[in-house]
């Protein structure tokens, strides 16, 4: 019996050492969100004459297109919470039935909804098509470069989702989702993020899985390379599924029992949002959405680090996505919300960086597609791996 008692005794004693180092990262996820609330009640203010702001998602599903079981009444609840404006719905395609036909569109509450499809090309490519169409599950037996040139005839976007596998990029595409925050969150050891979660989740659920995250190399490069010969929109995607979980017990009704879900669309939502820029006094429809997009009037905010709202990267009066000439006498310019790090990016290749200010001006050394990124300063390391902000190019050509 004494042997028995002391190896209960020895067990406890284990587990309870095994939670040191979780409680010890509660404690300091608890000090970085104290610290990104006091930043964002002393948030700068910044003017903007051209241009409103509206935030939300871009890559999202539920159960119409396979591979999730949410429902539209838990995908319009999560949105609304979140306060995203607009989220772009886009579903598998089936054979069977037209997907994107069937999920959401238009505003409901809060948020206005795009419908969209996944789609798939002959050269085992996968793209976004926004608008979605009955042709989508058609689309696998054309190439990349017909895929793309049908979408732009009938003025549908055509982006590059998953471009670590993406094969064609000298079709004329749109945009390149640079980061999937759904691969991500895959990818976060679940036994690590379990007891996280059971730490810090009902507190700090964004930061556990933002804490994780870091600058997605691979994919800036493939889009630095693409937009150095041809214009494209970067863009962030959230591949909302909410179908991340764990379960002891449940059944074939959708009913889970003793489990816990880690990605709630509310809560991938609030953790990244897709800002884009729309011109003053135009409403935020279906198409000033895309206008937006198409044009590359768009910024990533990685929100759960901060609200990333009001950020500007300009070259005199162009903002993102805009051509100009390096003979115009002008400075790219870059103003924040909050103090941050920012480096400069040209042709892809880092030109310029600068830290500890709110606004900064760099010369531009001659024509080139010049883009910036953000870091937070004073999270902590594993805050300042993956970029506050990524913003798109501005596209500086030779003078005449």
């Amino acid at each position: 019996m004494k042997i028995f008692k002391r190896i209960l005794i020895a067990v406890a004693v284990l587990v309870i050492l095994s939670q040191v180092p979780f409680a010890y990262r509660r404690y300091m996820i608890g000090q970085t969100a104290d610290k990104i609330a006091s930043d964002n009640t002393a948030r700068r203010q910044i003017e903007d004459a051209r241009f409103d702001e509206y935030h939300g998602a871009i890559h999202a599903h539920s159960a119409i297109g396979g591979h999730s079981n949410a429902t539209f009444d838990e995908l319009i609840a999560g949105a609304n919470a979140a306060g995203t404006n607009f989220v772009v719905m886009t579903e598998h395609w089936s054979d069977a039935y037209d997907t994107s036909a069937m999920t959401l569109s238009g505003q409901h509450g809060n948020t206005l909804f795009v419908a969209g499809n996944e789609i798939d090309t002959a050269d085992d490519d996968r793209m976004l098509m926004v608008p979605g169409s009955a042709d989508a599950a058609g689309l696998r037996r054309l190439s990349t470069r017909d895929v793309a040139a049908k979408l732009h005839n009938e003025h549908r976007l055509a982006l590059v989702t998953y471009p670590e596998r993406f094969h064609s990029w000298r079709a004329d595409i749109d945009g390149v989702e640079v980061f999937n925050l759904h691969t991500a969150a895959k990818n976060i050891n679940r036994f690590t993020a379990f007891f996280d979660l059971l730490w810090s989740g009902s507190s700090y659920p964004e930061l556990v899985f933002a804490r994780s995250f870091s600058r997605p190399d691979e994919n800036l490069a493939k889009f630095d390379s693409y937009a150095e010969a041809d214009r494209a929109t970067l863009f962030a995607g959230t591949d909302a599924h909410s179908n991340i979980g764990f379960y002891l017990l449940g059944d074939e009704t959708g009913h889970k029992f003793f489990g816990v879900k880690l990605d709630p669309y509310e809560r991938i939502f609030r953790i990244m949002q897709v800002h884009v820029l729309i011109p003053k006094g135009t409403p935020l429809t279906q198409d000033s959405l895309l206008a937006a997009i198409s044009d590359g009037r768009v910024f990533v905010g990685m929100d759960a680090l901060g609200d990333t709202s009001g950020f500007r990267f300009r070259f005199g009066d162009r903002s993102m996505g805009e051509r100009a000439s390096v003979a115009e006498s002008n400075v790219l310019t870059v103003d924040l919300p909050l103090k941050s790090r920012v480096v400069l990016y040209k042709n892809g290749q880092k030109a310029a960086e600068n830290a500890g200010a709110d606004h900064y001006e760099f010369k531009a050394d001659g024509p080139g597609v010049y883009r910036v990124e953000a870091y937070r300063e004073g999270l902590g390391a594993a805050f300042e791996a993956m970029p506050w902000i990524m913003s798109n190019p501005i596209y500086l050509a030779p003078a005449p």
